[in-house]
C-alpha cells in the first residue's frame, strides 16, 4: 500500500475506528478535535492529534479550509471522512483532492449522483429497481408538498435532497402540519449536511428497512457483502440493526442485492456503499437511497463476514482489488463473501429513554463495556470522558456475533445486562425491553420504522426497579446466604455512598414555582411557537429547540400568560430561564 498518512476529518468512536485499522494497515492516523472533545478517546488512540478552534460543526468538523489546512502541516496523504459532517458532500471530495490527497471514498461525480437523492431515484429507475411516488426535483414551498399530497394522498416523507442518516427527514400524516414539517426538515438538513433542499415521498405505512452494503473497485468487481435490516428507529435514527436482514423470501433478497450491485455498477462507483429499501407490510419492496459512505452499522456486515470494511476502503482508495477477490474475479455476484452466523447492534446514545429520547450531554462518570464470545465494542468515550451538545448523541456501538439469531440475541441479553454507564442517560434501558419484546424475538420480524414512536414507552418495571428510578447510581452488593451467592442492588444513597445520581438533563418541561420555562440541555432556540404575552395552557408546544443535531419541542409546564425571556436563533444554557409564565 502506497498511502502512508491519514487525517480523519471526524470525531467519537468512527474516528477511532479509523485510526485502529490505519494502525493495522500500518498508515499513520492524524486525527482533529473541537474544543469541547481535547482529550477525547479518538485523540488518544490516533498517532496524533490536531486543535480546530471552536465549538460548533460548523466551526471544527465542517471547516473545510481548516481540515486542509492541518492535512498539509501533519503530512497527510489520504484523508478518510467517516460518516456524517463532510461525508457526502462532492464539494469537499473535490476539494480534497485538489488539494493533493487521496480522498477514502467514492469520486465527487459518484456523491453528487447517488448522495443527490433525486438522481439517485432516476438511476434506480433506469436499472428498474422499484420505487415509491416521489417529486422529481427538490421543492420550492411547502405548497408544492400539500399539493403532491392531494394528488397521492397522506401521508408524505419530506427528505433531505443531499443527506441521510435520518436528518431532514419528516413524516406528516396530517395535511395542517406540512408546512412546519417542510420547515423543520430543511433546517435540520442545513444544519447537519450544509444544504437545506427537500423532496417529498409518499410514505408507505409500517415498512421495514432493510439496506444491501456494497464494496466496488476500480477493477471491476462490485461485491455485496449481504443484506441489514434497521427497522428499529426512533425519528427515524436507526437504533438496533441486524445482519442478515431476517424473514426476507429468496425473491426479495435478491432483489435488494441484485438491484443494489446494478445501481452500484451503472454509477461507476468505487469505495463502501449503502443501498437502502423499504419494505412495505404487504411485502413490496422500494428503492430508497443510496449512503455514499461507510455506515454507523457496518461492523455487524463485519462480523457475519470477516470483511474490515475500512480496510478496503484504503485498498479501493489505493487502487487495489478487493483482498477477497481472487485473481479470476469477474465482477459477478460469484465473488460476494459468504454469511456466517448472525449479529445485532445497538447504538449506545446518550439520550433518556422516560423523556422521549430526548438529548443527554454530560460527563461519563462511568463506563463498563461487557465481554464474552462474540462481543465487540466500538466507542468514543470512556469513564470521566464529556458528551458535548454539539453533536450527535451516538457514544458508541454494541455489537453481538452467535452462529444463528437465536444465540445471538441471547448472548445481546447477557451483553447488555452488563453494560453500565453513569453520569449522562443512555438508551439501554430501551435495549434490555426491546431483547425481550415478542417484536424482536418472536417468529417474524413485526418491528417497522416508526414502531417506537408510535408503540414502545419504557417498561413500568425494568429488572425490578421502578421507571423513575432506572437512571439512578445503583452498586451491587454480594452476599451469602446458606453457602449460595446472591446480587442485590441498591440505589448509592441506601448505602452511604451520598445523593443517587441526579437525573440527567432532559428535553422535558421544566420550571420552578415563579414558573420559569427552561431548556433542560444546551440548546439553541429554533422557534419560537408563540408570542410575548400570549396566554398558554399546560402541555402547549412553546419552542421548537435543537442540540445534538435534532429538534425537540418545550412545552408549558403550567397555564398561563408567557413572557419570552430569549431571542429566537440564540444559544442557551442549561437549566437557564427561557420564559416565564405567570
Amino acid at each position: 500500500m502506497t498511502l502512508s498518512a491519514v487525517l480523519i476529518a471526524n470525531r467519537g468512536e468512527i474516528a477511532a475506528r479509523i485510526a485502529r485499522t490505519a494502525r493495522d494497515l500500518g498508515i499513520r492516523s492524524i486525527a482533529v478535535y473541537s474544543e469541547p472533545d481535547t482529550g477525547a478517546l479518538h485523540t488518544q488512540i490516533a498517532d496524533e492529534a490536531y486543535l480546530l478552534p471552536g465549538k460548533t460543526s460548523a466551526e471544527t468538523y465542517m471547516n473545510i479550509p481548516a481540515l486542509i489546512e492541518i492535512a498539509h502541516r501533519a503530512g497527510a496523504d489520504c484523508l478518510h471522512p467517516g460518516y456524517g459532517f463532510l461525508s457526502e458532500n462532492a464539494d469537499f471530495a473535490r476539494t480534497v483532492e485538489q488539494a493533493g490527497l487521496t480522498w477514502i471514498g467514492p469520486s465527487p461525480e459518484a456523491i453528487e449522483l447517488l448522495g443527490d437523492k433525486l438522481s439517485a431515484r432516476a438511476l434506480a429507475v433506469e436499472v428498474d429497481a422499484p420505487l415509491a411516488p416521489g417529486t422529481g426535483e427538490p421543492l420550492s414551498t411547502w405548497e408544492e408538498a400539500r399539493d403532491f399530497a392531494d394528488k397521492h394522498g397522506m401521508p408524505i416523507a419530506i427528505k433531505a435532497a443531499f443527506g441521510g442518516g435520518g436528518r431532514g427527514l419528516k413524516v406528516v400524516f396530517d395535511e395542517a402540519d406540512i408546512e412546519e414539517g417542510f420547515a423543520s426538515a430543511g433546517r435540520e438538513a442545513k444544519e447537519a449536511f450544509g444544504r437545506g433542499e427537500c423532496y417529498v415521498e409518499k410514505f408507505l405505512t409500517h415498512p421495514r428497512h432493510v439496506e444491501a452494503q456494497v464494496l466496488a473497485d476500480a477493477h471491476g468487481n462490485v461485491a455485496v457483502l449481504g443484506t441489514r435490516d434497521c427497522s428499529t428507529q426512533r425519528r427515524f435514527q436507526k437504533l438496533i440493526e441486524e445482519a442478515p436482514a431476517p424473514f426476507l423470501t429468496d425473491e426479495q433478497r435478491s432483489a435488494i442485492e441484485e438491484g443494489a450491485r446494478e445501481i452500484i455498477r451503472k454509477a461507476n462507483y468505487q469505495s463502501a456503499g449503502t443501498v437502502e429499501y423499504i419494505v412495505s407490510e404487504d411485502g413490496t419492496v422500494s428503492f430508497l437511497e443510496v449512503n455514499t459512505r461507510v455506515q454507523v452499522e457496518h461492523p455487524i456486515t463485519e462480523a457475519v463476514t470477516g470483511v474490515d470494511i475500512i480496510a478496503e476502503q484504503f485498498r479501493i482508495a489505493d487502487g487495489l482489488p478487493l483482498s477477497f477477490v481472487d485473481s479470476n474475479g469477474n465482477g459477478g455476484n460469484g465473488i460476494d463473501p459468504s454469511i456466517s452466523g448472525h449479529a445485532f447492534e445497538f447504538r449506545i446514545n446518550a439520550e433518556d429513554v422516560t423523556n422521549g429520547f430526548a438529548p443527554s450531554p454530560g460527563t461519563v462518570t462511568r463506563f463498563d463495556v461487557p465481554t464474552g464470545p462474540g462481543v465487540r465494542i466500538d466507542t468514543g468515550v470512556r469513564t470521566g470522558g464529556q458528551i458535548p451538545p454539539y453533536y450527535d448523541s451516538l457514544m458508541g456501538k454494541l455489537v453481538v456475533w452467535g452462529p444463528d439469531r437465536d444465540t445471538a440475541l441471547a448472548r445481546a441479553k447477557q451483553a447488555l445486562s452488563e453494560f453500565v454507564i453513569e453520569g449522562v442517560r443512555t438508551v439501554l434501558p430501551f435495549h434490555r425491553d426491546m431483547v425481550d419484546a415478542p417484536e424482536i424475538t418472536g417468529e417474524s420480524l413485526d418491528v417497522y420504522t416508526d414502531w417506537v414512536d408510535h408503540n414502545y414507552s419504557p417498561s413500568q418495571k425494568h429488572n425490578g426497579v421502578d421507571i423513575e428510578h432506572i437512571y439512578d447510581e445503583r452498586r451491587d452488593v454480594v452476599v451469602e446466604i446458606d453457602g449460595r451467592l446472591h446480587t442485590i442492588g441498591f440505589p448509592v444513597a441506601m448505602l452511604g455512598g451520598g445523593a443517587a445520581t441526579a437525573p440527567a438533563e432532559t428535553a422535558g418541561p421544566a420550571s420552578d414555582e415563579a414558573g420559569a420555562v427552561t431548556s433542560k440541555y444546551e440548546a439553541t432556540i429554533v422557534e419560537w411557537l408563540v408570542a410575548d404575552g400570549d396566554v398558554v395552557s399546560k402541555g402547549d408546544a412553546i419552542a421548537t429547540v435543537e442540540a445534538m443535531k435534532m429538534e425537540s419541542q418545550i412545552k408549558a409546564p403550567r397555564d398561563g400568560q408567557i413572557s419570552l425571556a430569549a431571542q429566537q436563533g440564540e444559544r442557551v444554557k442549561a437549566n437557564a430561564t427561557i420564559a416565564t409564565i405567570s
